[in-house]
């Protein structure tokens, strides 16, 4: 073996030279561990969610296989699904999980929205009424005005929110489907 005469010396402020970037033990096993918590959520999806994720053909075999194991089998084949997700981008799965998963509130989002579209459409009247047309043409002008109006009465008159409730019903309908 020959000696090195020369040491090589790194030159930081060479922008040719490739940049190091440490990365610690422990940073690994996080990354990993978190690939593994991916895949678990992956295998407990049922067959209709999973179709809706971007996955390959051996990741979706691994994710089948696993979701007939049970305890230690299991526990191996999440580990294998993890190091396959350690080989692969995973941002498209995650965007895809997330739409899964975020699918309810979402929906509960929307449903809160048009209980305050309907509170303006009673308090403000002719001028949230307007604004509604606007954005929804297609809308049963008189079919809503009449509610508006049994909705207010029935508010003065302390009696039962039938009209409030159609009012609901009628904007779900409308802005749902549209």
């Amino acid at each position: 073996m020959a000696k090195r005469n020369k040491k090589e010396v790194f030159d930081w402020e060479d922008e040719e030279q490739e940049e190091i970037i440490w990365v610690s033990k422990s940073e690994i096993k996080r990354d990993a561990q978190e690939l593994k918590q991916l895949g678990e959520k992956l295998v407990n999806l049922t067959k209709n969610n999973l179709s809706k994720v971007p996955l390959d053909e051996a990741l979706l075999d691994a994710i089948e296989l696993a979701q007939g194991l049970q305890k230690e089998a299991r526990r191996r084949q999440l580990q294998y699904i993890g190091k396959l997700l350690r080989g692969i981008d995973v941002s498209p799965i995650r965007d895809a999980l997330d739409k899964i998963e975020n699918k309810h509130l979402q929906q509960q989002a929307m449903l809160h929205k048009l209980e305050i579209l309907r509170d303006e459409l009673v308090e403000k009247g002719d001028v949230a009424l307007t604004e509604l047309f606007n954005e929804y043409p297609s809308v049963d002008r008189q079919q809503l005005r009449n509610l508006i109006r049994a909705a207010q009465k029935e508010r003065a008159q302390n009696k039962p929110s039938k009209a409030y409730r159609e009012i609901y019903q009628l904007l779900k309908d409308l802005i749902l489907l549209d």
